[in-house]
């Protein structure tokens, strides 16, 4: 018998194949063992499940690399901004007490809540919103994410907040939340350029922010660091590349928590015949050179505001920051 080999035969046959596929990729999806075109289709970032055992794992590994001053143990589990500051401050730690912290007590996050967005392509990220035994009454904020199904989640932001400050989240009939693109332009400022805005109000001043303590109470505190005999200096920057991109979860006001960091320099430097104040054990730690005139003090600073519709201001609402270097001059 001979057999047809058309090409609408063949095309019909294509299809077939193509559907037998498809119905056999979405039901090893659903059994949960494979996740198909993870890169284009809109999906859930993770698993409550596995975003409970996430913050387990990145617990467990803070606690260690914080009793033994050990930036090595807690790596994989941190990135970004929160990367950073946990590395510069354990390798303080460990500069001044090479035999471990002896003050160490173990973190403990309790009550924790997840809010976990659906969406397509990478970096997958949540939220874990969690009670802890430090930090008084103020709930932690960890942002978690990753950029490939190999890679161990990381924490790359982390706030501390009231528990009253902490927005709801628009989710859907599944309680999904939902990821607001960087390039938004229904928000006050697009969580893509917040970063640069931030840092722009901060030497400047403006109307994008409303007042607040990390606002016009922070520029305010700066205009007086410069006192007789030494002159304080500072330089913003946005970090927006990467592990530091900002992350944006819509709230159910139409508006959007947004998490995102800078860098700033301050330079401290001293008039002729005055010294530059002597700083602490850890600052002495990150610094390098002999501090003789000057001090240019690197730090990063994580930040999480509530950004509205277009016509309102932007709050920051937390703001955690860390030396990562200094410079003597």
């Amino acid at each position: 018998m001979s057999r047809d080999r058309s090409p609408r035969r063949l095309r019909r046959l294509d299809r077939r194949v193509l559907i037998a596929a498809s119905v056999s990729a979405l039901s090893l999806t659903a059994s949960g063992c494979v996740v198909v075109h993870g890169e284009r289709e809109v999906l859930p970032a993770t698993t409550r499940a596995e975003a409970s055992t996430a913050l387990q794992q990145f617990t467990t590994a803070y606690n260690a690399a914080d009793k033994a001053y050990d930036s090595s143990l807690d790596s994989a589990h941190v990135t970004g901004a929160l990367g950073d500051i946990d590395a510069a401050r354990l390798k303080a730690g460990h500069t001044n007490s090479p035999s471990g912290n002896a003050n160490y007590a173990p973190l403990e996050l309790t009550d924790a809540k997840f809010t976990i967005p659906k969406k397509a392509g990478w970096p997958r990220w949540f939220v874990a919103d969690a009670a802890a035994n430090k930090g008084g009454a103020a709930r932690w904020l960890l942002v978690f994410t990753r950029n490939d199904l190999s890679e161990p989640w990381q924490v790359a932001y982390l706030t501390l907040l009231a528990p009253t400050a902490v927005p709801k989240f628009k989710t859907d009939k599944d309680g999904w939340a939902e990821a607001v693109p960087a390039n938004s332009a229904e928000l006050a400022v697009a969580p893509g350029r917040l970063s640069q805005s931030y840092a722009t109000y901060l030497k400047s001043g403006g109307t994008a922010f409303a007042d607040g303590a990390h606002t016009s109470a922070w520029r305010a505190d700066r205009e007086k660091a410069t006192k007789p005999g030494l002159a304080v200096q500072f330089l913003d920057q946005p970090l927006t590349s990467g592990d530091y991109a900002p992350l944006a979860l819509r709230t159910t006001d139409g508006g959007a928590l947004v998490f995102f960091t800078t860098r700033y320099f301050q330079k401290e430097t001293a008039a002729e015949g005055t010294s530059v104040p002597t700083q602490n054990k850890d600052v002495q730690a990150l610094t390098t050179g002999e501090v003789e005139q000057s001090l240019t003090l690197q730090l990063v600073s994580n930040q999480v505001a509530l950004d509205p519709k277009r016509g309102g201001k932007v709050s920051v609402l937390g703001r955690i920051e860390g030396l990562t270097s200094a410079q003597g001059g």
